[in-house]
């Protein structure tokens, strides 16, 4: 991998190179740089020359013409490793960089390394043919020579805190990713609680005391629904939002972080990612008594038909009970007052165990269909008033997947009797997980 140089620093080379023609009259002038060859160990390993500033910049150079180079001990053409132990060392490394600086200084060709805290970086090459350099002229160079040096490793460093910026902002996207997809789980449950507390404030008399622990429940979450509001609009803030003015320059490097596609989803504690036999009305029956009653309280019918031999799969009851309950949330969701939902499973593919859930709701457009399961894509959603972020269907294909299972959406609806016909309207997910591997137990 080559050293790269920002051009603000090869166009203070080409400056200095420019100033030492036009002041010393160096008739050729060449800034290298550094760069340890990768295929080489580190017992063996030797640094290579980059020429990166040229003057006259017509001029053709290399290690190998035009210009010939010293022999340049190892020690500087790469980084010092070794540690001084005692001021006598010191002393003398000291001592042998000051001899070997004197043989790089011929009478009319100079070779000063670009050296800053024991790390040689490159090299300073200038020269001229009319006639030889005098001592004044000399230090003039060196001055040069050191000014590249720490020029230098300040563009390094800004290079390496670009590379942190760049890392950091990655992680910053992550975060976000994760933080969005635990504020959309968070909300399942939650509207549950809710409907829950309020069947409950209808089947209590006004005088029982418990009614107002119902009325309670009812009221925290609706603070809870306050609050997850909150979070949603922090976490859409942008950083315009936060940071209105612009305190750096406008030349100031800027580095856009892009998170890699299909990167593991994170939920709560990872678990989710491991697989083995479980019953699927484990994670299938809890759900169906939040929906029927979130369906009663929608005015909705729910129709269940769940076969008790469709029961072993393999993969993760968490991440199963993600998906369908974001399936299922959806379908409560968009149904209108008075509609059907039916979920069943089925068995439909060989080696597979379905579960469908189906609706007679108004259906999708066939042009959002091919983009559900992109995060934060709502389609014709989006232009109605019924929340939602765009995550629910992202989330539940990339659990499915990391299951080994299928996730297929049809609309109109298979379900219900419907055909083709132009009336016909809904929306049915089938979900398929791994029948379980016989020989394996049924971790409960």
């Amino acid at each position: 991998m080559i050293v790269s140089a920002s051009s603000e620093f090869v166009a203070l080379c080409r400056e200095q190179l420019t100033l030492l023609a036009t002041g010393l009259g160096a008739s050729l002038s060449v800034v290298y740089l550094t760069q340890e060859l990768a295929e080489v160990s580190p017992h063996e390993g030797e640094a290579q020359l980059i020429p990166v500033a040229v003057y006259p910049e017509t001029a053709v150079v290399g290690l190998e013409h035009q210009i010939a180079l010293p022999s340049v001990n190892r020690y500087l053409l790469n980084p010092s490793s070794e540690v001084i132990s005692s001021h006598s060392n010191q002393t003398s490394t000291n001592q042998e960089r000051e001899n070997h600086r004197e043989c790089l200084m011929g009478s009319d060709q100079i070779v000063l390394p670009l050296v800053h805290e024991d790390v040689m970086m490159g090299l300073l090459v200038t020269g001229r043919e009319d006639r030889a350099w005098k001592q004044s002229e000399r230090t003039q160079i060196e001055n040069v020579a050191q000014s590249l040096a720490i020029a230098c490793i300040m563009d390094r460093r800004r290079a390496w805190l670009a590379s942190q910026l760049h890392q950091h902002q990655i992680m910053q996207e992550k975060q976000l990713d994760l933080m969005d997809n635990l504020l959309h789980q968070f909300r399942n449950p939650l509207t549950a609680l809710r409907t829950f507390g309020k069947l409950l404030t209808k089947r209590l008399l006004p005088k029982d005391t418990n009614r107002e622990v119902a009325l309670s429940i009812v009221r925290e979450s609706d603070r809870l629904k306050e609050l997850l509001q909150k979070f949603d609009e922090a976490i859409d803030l942008t950083p315009e939002d936060l940071f209105p003015a612009k305190l750096l320059p406008e030349n100031q490097v800027e580095v856009e972080a892009t998170v890699e596609e299909n990167k593991p989803l994170l939920l709560l504690n990872g678990a989710e990612q491991e697989s083995y036999n479980f019953d699927l009305n484990e994670v299938l029956q809890p759900l169906l008594i939040s929906a029927k009653a979130i369906a009663q309280e929608r005015s909705l019918e729910l129709i269940t038909e769940i076969d008790n031999t469709l029961c072993l799969v393999r993969g993760n009851p968490q991440a199963l009970r993600e998906v369908l309950s974001n399936i299922i949330d959806n379908a409560l969701k968009y149904t209108p007052a008075g509609g059907k939902i039916l979920i069943e499973s089925i068995k439909d593919k060989e080696s597979f165990i379905g579960i469908a859930i189906s609706d007679n709701g108004p259906g999708i457009p066939q042009k959002d269909l091919d983009h559900l399961g992109e995060r934060g894509y709502r389609g014709v959603q989006a232009e109605t008033e019924i929340p939602g972020s765009g995550l629910g269907l992202a989330i539940a294909k990339q659990l499915i997947e990391q299951m080994q299972g299928e996730m297929e959406v049809f609309s109109p609806a298979t379900r219900f009797g419907m055909n083709n016909s132009a009336d016909a309207s809904g929306t049915t997910f089938i979900v398929r997980l791994p029948e379980a591997k016989s020989g394996l137990k049924v971790k409960g």
